[in-house]
């Protein structure tokens, strides 16, 4: 399994809006065949995990993170060419959350194959979080970003912008942009850095992920990189109500939407079919997805420097609490980055 579900981010960022897939088939002690789901619209994994299989299927096992599907889509159903193939037994992860393509593993056990479930389950939810998400969730996955210094600023006293972290950060922060559906900043954010918010990966992102600027008056300079891009890549601004994008930003290409409140704004994204949104900042933009209760990720990227006395510090705008009372995550894992640290911690309980 562990095979498999490394196998299944082959297809990272090209099977968006489907899940990311793998398979192996195991028979006499080896790997016989493997497979992964490589784009959107493509081959499913099994189906290549068999066809690499050939005949060494029959009677093997089948090993594979997410349940075969069971139905007629932009592929046939993967249950009828594992039945075909005459493999015995299937091993799967997690259960499909889509009742359009679940039920896969009941009609494998009526054909009299022998059928385990929840192996490395917490594995492969995280590996398709957004997926999981978008079939059983009210609103996208939302990963918070942030950057910071060893005393827990994002800026320094000056407020003068400047890479705090490093090229192995800098990457893995396009990973995680890659992965997203949406990049969003706050205004402050997207004025002091003149962001492209693109993921600058190799292979690129099959679509590009929608940029979301949280822009209460629409103030958005005509002149940046946001409006001057917004006709190749999707710009999107949220405002307040009653205000209308000015004319050079609406000549620029760029979309708005008018809402009353963080709230408001996140459940219009997932109308538009947005299943993750990647937060990155500032501070107040930061304060408020954690207030809301809305981070199911927060990934803190810190540098090994001091700031000191007067610098912006990450969480300014979060409300003191009690320490009993105070937001609390949980700890997932911890990279080392050079001399960065990459740590990712689970929505706050």
């Amino acid at each position: 399994m562990d095979r498999a579900l490394a196998l299944a981010e082959g297809g990272w960022r090209q099977t968006s809006p489907n899940p990311m897939v793998g398979a192996v088939i195991f028979a006499v002690g080896e790997n016989v065949g493997e497979g992964f789901h490589a784009s959107f619209g493509g081959p499913h994994a099994e189906a290549g995990a068999i066809a690499a299989a050939g005949d060494r299927a029959r009677g093997a096992t089948l090993y594979v993170n997410l349940e075969p599907c069971n139905h007629h889509g932009r592929n046939p159903p993967c249950v009828d060419a594992i039945i075909a193939a005459g493999i015995k037994r299937v091993v799967v992860a997690a259960r499909d959350p889509n009742p359009v393509a679940a039920g896969g593993l009941e009609s494998l056990r009526a054909a009299g194959l022998d059928v385990d479930v929840g192996i490395r389950e917490n594995e492969a939810r995280e590996l398709n979080a957004p997926f999981f998400q978008a079939a059983t969730g009210g609103r996208p996955w939302i990963t918070l970003k942030l950057a910071m210094s060893l005393d827990g600023a994002i800026a320094a006293a000056s407020r003068k912008r400047g890479w705090m972290t490093n090229e192995e950060s800098a990457a893995a922060v396009q990973r995680l942009r890659a992965n997203s559906n949406a990049i969003a900043v706050g205004i402050l954010t997207a004025i002091a850095d003149d962001p492209q918010l693109t993921a600058r990966t190799e292979p690129p992102p099959r679509v590009n992920a929608l940029r979301v600027i949280f822009d209460r008056s629409a103030r958005l300079p005509a002149n940046s990189t946001l409006a001057r891009t917004a006709r190749k890549i999707p710009t999107l601004l949220v405002t307040a109500m009653g205000v209308s994008l000015p004319p050079e930003l609406e000549d620029c290409g760029i979309e708005s939407i008018q809402t009353r409140d963080l709230s408001e704004a996140i459940a219009m994204l997932k109308e538009r079919g947005i299943n993750s949104i990647l937060v990155e900042g500032g501070a107040g933009l930061a304060a408020s997805f954690i207030a809301g209760g809305w981070v199911d990720r927060l990934v803190i990227f810190r540098a090994p420097i001091v700031l000191g006395e007067g610098a912006l510090n990450a969480f300014a705008g979060i409300s003191s609490h009690e320490v009993e009372h105070a937001p609390r995550f949980e700890l997932l894992r911890s990279d080392a980055l050079g001399g960065d640290v990459m740590s990712v911690y689970s929505g706050m309980r």
